[in-house]
């Protein structure tokens, strides 16, 4: 079997936050699978081709890649920011564990990229400087009373929190109900950061207490950082503050 699958990451879209070792995987390959705004990041020679998809449909994306390798083809799946950070790395082991023996035997590699709250944080300082989280609030592939709970767990342990796919059309009502799980919790001053596309031409980047947070400032493309309780802010004029945790932390 001659095909090869790798699953990698575009990073946060700044063509320079591509790993190197992702663009030498890019120009090997001879087919791409991924949702469409990821592949259009890419600089693909006439005899590269792609299979654009919705975002919804990671396992039959998945599926397809596999095939195309198991058919002999040097395939890449791209994901934006890191493939293993709600992302196609588990789609494409999904879909491995529940198909034929034949894709298990396949060369796959899975290749790191810098995710958005690492694009987000380095932003905005070092809010992820002490214990930390990702959650995402889509609630397509498991019910809004668990995130809910995982929510008020881990505010509740005093962990910084990332929030991924925090807001769509179809999912309006979701920031706010996490904002009034989180004040219900946390003290209304801790800084909240939203950072869309950072890097890029069109970034947009803000930092707003607790209290002050709301859904106007996000979209899906955003990724947010929540503070602890220790997390600290540093004001400097004329400039956007300073957010860090702390390496160390009370009791």
């Amino acid at each position: 079997m001659s095909g090869r699958l790798v699953v990698l990451g575009t990073g946060p879209g700044k063509p320079e936050q591509m790993t190197p070792e992702a663009a030498a995987a890019i120009t090997e390959a001879e087919v791409f699978f991924g949702y469409g705004p990821y592949l259009d990041r890419l600089w693909l020679r006439p005899e590269q081709r792609v299979v654009a998809s919705d975002n919804r449909a990671e396992i039959d994306r998945s599926r397809a890649a596999l095939e195309a390798a198991a058919g002999g083809a040097r395939v890449c799946v791209v994901s934006g920011g890191d493939p293993g950070v709600f992302a196609m790395a588990a789609a494409v082991c999904e879909a491995i564990e529940d198909g034929p023996a034949t894709w298990r035997a396949l060369d796959l590699q899975v290749l790191p990229g810098v995710t958005a709250m690492l694009a987000v944080a380095a932003r905005a300082g070092a809010p992820l400087g002490h214990d930390f989280c990702a959650i995402s609030l889509s609630d397509n592939l498991k019910p809004w009373e668990l995130i809910e709970r995982r929510l008020r767990a881990v505010a509740e342990a005093g962990l910084v929190i990332a929030l991924y796919n925090p807001i769509s059309k179809a999912r309006p009502w979701q920031l706010p109900a996490a904002f009034r799980v989180l004040r219900e919790v946390l003290p209304v001053s801790v800084p909240v950061i939203f950072g869309r596309a950072i890097g890029r031409a069109d970034e947009r980047f803000a930092v707003v207490p607790l209290a002050e947070a709301e859904q106007h400032w996000a979209d899906m493309a955003t990724c947010i950082i929540v503070g602890s309780a220790e997390t600290r802010t540093i004001e400097r004029p004329g400039r956007d503050p300073l957010i860090y945790s702390p390496r160390s932390a009370r009791g």
